[in-house]
């Protein structure tokens, strides 16, 4: 293999796992921290592609157009988005049984899908990489690597250093912290566990929606686009360890090159690769790669 190919594949596989990472701390948030099984985490990804593709018209008219713009726009509603189903839905379900939050959140699944279908329709569609991104950068003296491939790793890496800050140096870090692990030790000390809960789950929701935002200009937008993410970020969260946010960094990473180099040298077992990944982790580490935190 020649060594330009084999750095693009590197770069390939370091972008879908940090891409990857983006979507399932999400849902590593929102499961490994409140304890609910949140079947709903790929439509989130996919209402974030949706928002790319249906708020450009309108940030256009409104304020001037812009691809930050409207990553901006679509950020503020999946907050107040977010927050409302946490209010209406998902502060329902913390003392009930997992089949029960698994009812639920497939329900909302097939809510999203008819709403989409309604006000966006069935066809798939393209969302423009920003003119400011769209260039490409020379490795070797033939091959190019597209920058905003390289743009949506640096917003990966830059969310990965925030969590990480946010969790291990400041006070709402340790508040959630401890909520996932005592909840009623927590509402003892006079902390709003409720409220806590409500900007954990917008968050996480926030993080889904600006994954699909951030890979819409990279794939196509299309129905049902979330279904084979939420499995992904399934075995991503199990691997890393239910909770850990390093953990799903790693896992994410692992699965990236295991996925994207399989589908060069092995491509004929390509699809069950990363589930042999999963079994080997477990087998040796059956709580995962890393604990909670």
């Amino acid at each position: 293999m020649d060594m330009s190919i084999f750095l693009i594949h590197c770069l390939n596989a370091l972008q879908y796992g940090l891409l990857l990472f983006l979507v399932a701390s999400g849902l590593t948030l929102i499961f490994g921290i409140m304890g609910v099984i949140n079947l709903a985490h790929g439509s989130f990804y996919m209402i974030g592609a949706y928002m790319a593709y249906a708020l450009a018209p309108f940030v256009a008219m409104t304020f001037g157009g812009g691809f930050f713009a409207t990553l901006f726009v679509g950020l503020v509603l999946a907050v107040i988005l977010g927050y409302v189903l946490e209010w209406a839905f998902f502060s329902y379900l913390y003392d009930r049984e997992h089949l029960q939050q698994v009812l639920m959140t497939y329900g909302l699944i097939l809510v999203f899908e008819e709403l989409r279908s309604m006000l966006v329709g069935d066809d798939v569609h393209g969302v423009d990489v920003p003119s400011m991104l769209a260039g490409t950068l020379a490795l070797g003296d033939v091959m190019t690597y597209p920058v905003y491939r390289l743009f949506v790793s640096a917003v990966c890496l830059m969310l990965a250093l925030g969590m990480y800050l946010v969790f291990t140096r400041t006070r709402l870090g340790m508040m959630i912290r401890a909520g996932s692990t005592n909840r009623e030790m927590v509402q003892s000390l006079g902390i709003d566990i409720q409220f806590l809960y409500r900007v954990v789950f917008a968050a996480g929701m926030a993080i889904a929606v600006l994954a699909g935002m951030v890979a819409a200009p990279v794939s196509s937008v299309y129905p049902g686009m979330g279904n084979s993410v939420l499995i992904i970020c399934f075995v991503v969260v199990v691997i890393g360890g239910i909770g850990s946010i390093r953990g799903a960094l790693l896992a994410s990473l692992l699965i990236g090159v295991v996925d994207t180099f399989g589908k060069v040298l092995l491509p004929e077992a390509a699809g069950v690769l990363v589930y042999v990944l999963m079994a080997l982790i477990l087998l040796w580490k059956p709580d995962g790669l890393f604990k909670a935190g």
